[in-house]
Formats: structure tokens, sequence, C-alpha cells
């Protein structure tokens, strides 16, 4: 993870420092006390590591603003409209696709083409037994696309480093992410990946390609980069935070079907893994940008295979084909596939455990500068290009099977027998593993029918290889996926356990490095069903299935016994607020109420409210909504004189377009619909562009008057007070919401209408338990229960 924690960490305690040292908090202020003298309240530090930034973060708009304004919006849309709208969002999952499909098959060729140039151009030295100058041009090589990785990354665009999917899954739950899809990330996950994943680090581009996928998805829902947007009428449609999600869904959906060629996979993958909220209209969509993924890959399948695409081989789209291995196996067979599984649970949380701490050592390191960053990033493309390189003089050299149908010895690009140092006849098993490009090794690993191909000895050295770059190679300034890795290391324990079994197992040796594979992947990213169907198109074969699913199931129960899944620990250091589907046990114990009393009184806006009382409340406090309240209404039958009405709920951004138009009124009055139409439109209220500071008030215009109704939610979310926390929290995640209000239990003059209003930080068990910290105390008794 390039991204800084200590960088967040410094920033989180300069932050406190600032608040005093009577324990201020940053979002727990009155109107007329500075920002940074506050009570100590409830913690809702909005700090946040995108890329090496640490950056300001906000939630998003899911919840539909139900303001005058789109209410005659919607009332007005004609049938062609709606048509039109639907259109236009098939056609961009189909653009989604499409490029995803594209961009996919360019990162391939290029892969392929360049790491073959490489290879090729040191086998001849090798042949010419020239090791040391095949070492130096090796590991030279190496070091220059490493180099441009990583200066692409540093330089251009830090979002761009690591896998990406931790910040979409938090963005899709609800928690904008600055920077994270624009333009110049799109291009530098692109070419950053092509030259880290040349350079024949230990990642993939599996992750980043999702990240690419969500990258486009966003720029065509936008209409472009923020500097250059298209103002075409039919792209008001997707202004808003709402549609973009459903876009950026097909967009990471279409990366796991670029990744894999599996489509159902990459929906499963979108359902499962990064989105929070989901429906059937999404999944058709999602499914429809992932069959034009396939066919895109399909048909450049076709014109490689002719030999129209430089070295690119069978290389880089399927990765194992065992359609045509007879599968069988019996009740015995349930022992190792459970060992398997176990092992897979075990070494995958362990994997957790070790990356989590390799991480928090680079953040020390990553802190100190972009040299230090740069020259960690060489300092791993040297070490691994030494071992990949140095490593396979090591193995003995072993002769070739004759009964083997293929080509024995080789030194092409790719293939299963590579000669490498050994005399004709014989083959390097260790260098067909190491001495290829990771995709090629995958295949190699997973090869059926040959039995006695790889020495266990090789295989040893391989996955402990494989463990320790896997630790010390996710977290350098690259972009770089996790799933190459740790199918590499999985499937090597898998086939070493297969190698064990011998004649007490009928199942192929390249089938138990698949489990194998799947077992790791599983242990550490807690993923079943979008797994298994992934590695269920991969091998194009049904008859695994039942032995993948079992060994799905036992890693990941075994794997959640001891730590959460990899990202969850990724999202936990980047410190982005992502709200999990399951509450604590001990949010039961708490009500929404008791919350409220922990933040200070809320601060509430008259429906028609003075200027001044307006730049007032936006430039004294950090809060992004607002209730909007009517004191000395007419009451309803049953109510007492003097009734106060909840109108509903404005947002900051509004309130800072309402003071940008300067839409003042000069007497205190209720606008007509026509002077509301005449100076807003729904469309500009999605923008959330502007702060107050942008803002010029004149002393005359303080005195006059904003008619807020009109812009105002008149159905925001509301809950009673006396609510469990527990029961807000997964009311709030599954509906989307930014803003929650809390309601009184009773209704009698002199209560106020709104009691507080919950926000995505103030639900976090971590904020929570600093505010209520004898809550600690059940939490524990709880886990030995």
């Amino acid at each position: 993870m390039e991204a800084d924690s200590s960088q967040l960490a410094e920033a989180t305690a300069g932050h406190n420092l600032e608040v005093g040292e009577e324990g201020r908090d940053p979002e727990s202020n009155t109107l007329h006390e500075p920002l940074l003298k506050r009570n100590r309240t409830l913690s809702s530090n909005p700090l946040a590591l995108v890329g090496a930034k640490v950056s300001h973060i906000e939630s998003l708009d899911y919840e539909i603003n139900e303001n005058d304004l789109f209410k005659h919006d919607w009332r007005s849309r004609s049938k062609v409209q709606v048509l039109q709208y639907i259109f236009w969002k098939w056609t961009l999952a189909f653009l989604v696709g499409l490029l995803t499909g594209l961009i996919a098959t360019f990162i391939n060729l290029a892969v392929e083409n360049i790491a073959g140039y490489k290879i090729l151009a040191v086998v001849r030295f090798i042949e010419n037994k020239r090791y040391l100058t095949g070492l130096v041009y090796f590991t030279g090589a190496n070091l220059l696309l490493t180099l441009f990785a990583s200066v692409l990354c540093v330089c251009f665009a830090p979002t761009a480093a690591g896998p990406g999917i931790p910040e979409i899954k938090a963005y899709l739950n609800g928690v904008d992410t600055p920077n994270m899809f624009g333009v110049t990330t799109l291009i530098v996950k692109i070419f950053g990946s092509i030259g880290a994943v040349s350079a024949g680090l230990d990642l993939g581009k599996e992750g980043p390609l999702v990240h690419i996928g969500s990258c486009i998805a966003s720029l065509l829902g936008q209409g472009g980069p923020d500097n250059y947007r298209l103002k075409w009428r039919w792209l008001r449609y997707f202004n808003n935070d709402r549609d973009r999600r459903d876009i950026i869904t097909c967009g990471a959906s279409s990366g796991v079907c670029a990744a894999f060629r599996s489509p159902v996979g990459g929906v499963l993958f979108a359902l499962e893994e990064v989105a929070t909220w989901w429906r059937s209209a999404l999944l058709w969509r999602t499914f429809f940008s992932t069959a034009v993924v396939v066919v895109i890959l399909r048909t450049f399948i076709e014109i490689c295979n002719s030999g129209k695409c430089g070295l690119f081989g069978k290389g880089g789209l399927i990765m194992f084909d065992v359609s045509d291995v007879v599968v069988t196996y019996h009740v015995m067979d349930v022992i190792p596939i459970t060992i398997i599984g176990i092992l897979g649970g075990i070494l995958g949380s362990l994997y957790n455990y070790l990356l989590h701490k390799v991480l928090v050592v680079y953040n020390l390191i990553n802190q100190k500068g972009r040299i230090h960053k740069l020259l960690l990033a060489l300092t791993v493309s040297i070490f691994t290009s030494l071992c990949l390189y140095g490593l396979p003089f090591l193995a003995k050299c072993q002769p070739c099977d004759p009964s083997v149908q293929e080509i024995c010895p080789t030194n092409s690009r790719s293939g299963n027998f590579k000669q490498f140092n050994c005399p004709d006849g014989h083959y390097n098993d260790l260098a067909t593993l190491l001495f290829t490009t990771n995709d090629d090794a995958v295949r190699n690993i997973f090869s059926s029918n040959a039995l006695k191909e790889f020495q266990p000895a090789s295989l040893l050295i391989f996955f402990v290889l494989y463990c320790i770059l896997g630790l010390f190679t996710f977290g350098i300034a690259v972009p770089s996926g996790l799933f190459l890795p740790i199918i590499l290391m999985g499937s090597a324990y898998g086939r070493l356990l297969g190698i064990a079994m011998g004649s007490y197992t009928k199942i192929d040796q390249g089938l138990y490095a698949v489990l194998g594979a799947a077992s790791l992947m599983a242990g550490s990213m807690r993923m079943t069903v979008s797994l298994c169907v992934i590695f269920l198109e991969l091998t194009n074969n049904l008859l695994l299935l039942p032995i993948t699913m079992i060994v799905l199931l036992i890693s990941k129960t075994v794997g959640d016994s001891f730590n959460p899944s990899i990202y969850e620990i990724i999202l936990d250091l980047k410190g982005l607020p992502f709200l999990d589907a399951n509450p604590e046990p001990w949010m039961r114990n708490l009500t929404v109420a008791e919350l409220a009393d922990a933040k200070p009184p809320v601060v509430t806006l008259c429906g028609v409210e003075k200027v001044s009382r307006i730049v007032e409340v936006l430039e004294n406090t950090t809060h992004n909504g607002f209730p909007v309240v009517d004191e000395g209404v007419v009451p309803l039958m049953g109510l007492a004189t003097g009734a106060t009405e909840l109108h509903g709920l404005i947002l900051r951004a509004h309130l800072v377009q309402v003071l940008k138009k300067k839409w003042f009124l000069p007497e205190k009055r209720r606008t007509e619909e026509w002077e509301v139409r005449e100076k807003f439109d729904w469309v500009e209220l999605a923008e959330r562009d502007g702060t107050i500071e942008e803002v010029a008030v004149t002393r005359n215009e303080m005195d006059m008057y904003v008619d807020l109704h009109p812009l105002t939610n008149t159905t925001p979310y509301t809950v009673v007070e006396s609510m469990s926390v527990a029961k807000a929290m997964v009311l709030f995640r599954q509906l989307g919401l930014r803003h929650m209000l809390i309601l009184p239990k009773y209704q009698a003059a002199g209560v106020p209408p709104v009691v507080g209003i919950l926000t995505r930080q103030d639900l976090r068990a971590h904020n929570i338990l600093l505010a209520f910290p004898h809550l600690q105390g059940s939490k524990s008794r709880e886990k030995k229960h």
C-alpha cells in the first residue's frame, strides 16, 4: 500500500493537538466558537489516505433529494424522456464493457510482448554461457520497467498505486474518495500496470483492471474529465451520485471479467465483494457489460491465434483449461480436500497478518518522500530479478519424458519445459516456473497429466520465494493486484500436497494446484461464490464444482476465525470510514438518542431564513446537512398552539449555491414555484462544487432573506430516538444515506422537532467507543462468550 498511513497519523495527531488540550473535536462546535475550540464529544475524524495524500473525506448522496425542483422535473418528464434515460443507461453499460475489453487487450498484448522479448534476449545470453551478462540484462530491463511504473505513480497519480479495489469498495459503500477516478489516474494505471507486470514483479493486473473499469465508468458517466466535461443534455440524467454508483459497479465487474475472461464471475465479484447496494436492474446491466467484454476478448484471441499479435500466444487471458481432463474422485479424497481448505484458511489469515505488518513498515519509509518511495520499489525489483534468475541454477536438470506431447526442452518465451542452463534433452523445472511471466507460471504449475514434471524441492523453493515476494512487493509505488500472487502461492502448496498423496488419490496434481490457489484466495480475501464461479469458468470443467465449493467454504470459515479479509485490513489502514454489513453486538445496548447526546445541539434553519444566519452557520460549522423547521405554524387538530414543523433537510452545497446566485428576498416571504425554477434547476443542485470561502456577501445583503422551502428535501429518512444504534446502522448502510434525522419519541409544545443528526462517522464502532469507553468492557465480554 503506497498510501502513507503514518502521514495520516501525523495529520490526525496535529488535528487533535489543534483542538486543544481540553480534548476538542473537529465536528463538534457551537456556532459562536472558533472551529478549533470545541467540547469533547463523539469523535468524527474526516481524514483518510487516498493515494499518498491525507484527504478530507465526505459521504456521497445516494439518497434521492426530493425537493420541489426534483418533484417538478419528475412530473414533467415525458415517456420519451424516460425511455431516453433507460436507453442511455444501457448505452453507457455497453461503452464501459467495450472500452474495458479494449484496454485489457492492449495491456495483455503489451505485457506479453515486452516480457517476451526481454526473456528471449536473456535466453540467447544463457545459450552462449554468458550467465553474468544475462543477469545484468535481465535485472537492468526489470529495473527500468519498474522505474517507469513507479515514477508515473509517485509523480503524476499517487492514487493509481496499489489495486484500487479497497477504494472502490469504499466508494460504493458511500465514501467519496477524491481523485480515484480521474483521467490521469486511468492513464497511469494502464501504463503503470504494463511496466510493473512486464518487470516480473510478483503482482497481477487483475486489481488494476477493476480500477481501470471503474475509472472508465466514472468518466463516461460524468461526461469526461472535470476540466473538459461534455455538457450534452442527456448526460444530465447521470449527474448524481446514485446513477454514478451504478455505472461504477458495471465498471468493476467488467474489470474482473477482463482479467479472468469470466463474465458471471465478474458480476458475482461486484455483488459479493465491492457493491454495498444491489438491485435486479443493476444485475442485468453488469451482466450486459461483462458480456461485451467477453466478446471483445474472444475476438482478439481469434486474431492473435493467427499470429498477428507478435509474441502474444495463449498467454494473458486463459490461464487454465481442463475441459479435456477427466476429473475423478472418491470418498477418501475428502481428506486431502479438507486439508487444503484448512491450510488455505490458516495460511491466508497468516498472510493477511504479515502483510499488515509489512505495510506499516512501508508507511514509515514512504513518509520520507518521493525518493524513498522510488528507492523502495527499485530495491524490490532488484531482489526479485536476482531470485528469478539465480534460483533456477540451484535446481537439478531433469530428463525429458518422451511420452509427453509438448516440446521438451524449449527456450521459447512460453512452454512447460524450459531448458535454461541444462544440456539437450533435459529441462529445468524451477526455471519453468520462475523464468517466465506470471501468467505463464500459473499455466505451467496448473498443467495436468505430467506427474513428475516438477520436483518437490523446486515447488518448495517456488512456494517460499513467492510467499516472500508476495509480502514485500505489495505496497510499493506501482499499480498492483493481489489475485495473481495469491494464486501462485496457493497453487504451489496445492501441487505439493498432490505429490504427497501419490497413488492414494485419483485427483490430478494440476487440479490440486487449482484447489490450492482457490483455498488461499478464500482464506485471504474471504470470497466464496464469485471465486467458485471464476475458477469454474477458468477451468471450463463442471466436475470441479463440488470439491471447489467444499474447499472455499472451509478456507473462508477457518480464515474468519483469525482476522478480517485483506481488503478490510487495507480499508482500516487507510482510515476510510467503511460501514460493515454486520453491526457490533454491543451496539444494541446503545440508543441513537444517547449518540445524539454525545454530540453538540443540532443546528437548524428556519424555512425563510436571514442571509446573515446562513453565512454564520456555514462559516462556523463543518456540517453538510441542516434540518429546516417552521415555527409558529397553524396547528392541526389536537396539536398545541405554536407547533413547530419539520419541513425537511437542506444540504450545505445547496446553501452555497443560493449564496453564489444571490437568490435573496428583501422581505420575509415564501416564494412562488416559478421564481425558483427561474433561478435553479435540479441538475445544478446535483453539483457539490464550491465552498463558503468562495462566496462574497455584502453588508446590505446580510439583512435580506432566503426561502429555503423549495430547495429542502422534504422526505429525509428519520428514526425515533429509542432505536438501537445497531438497527440504525443497518438502515443507514442499506439505504446508502448521508444523513439520518433523529426525532423525539413524544411530540409536545416546547419539544424540538429534531433531537439530532447521525452521519457515517457517528456510526463507526471506533468513534463510538471513544465517546463511550464503558462499552469496551461489554465488547470484551462478548468476545469471550
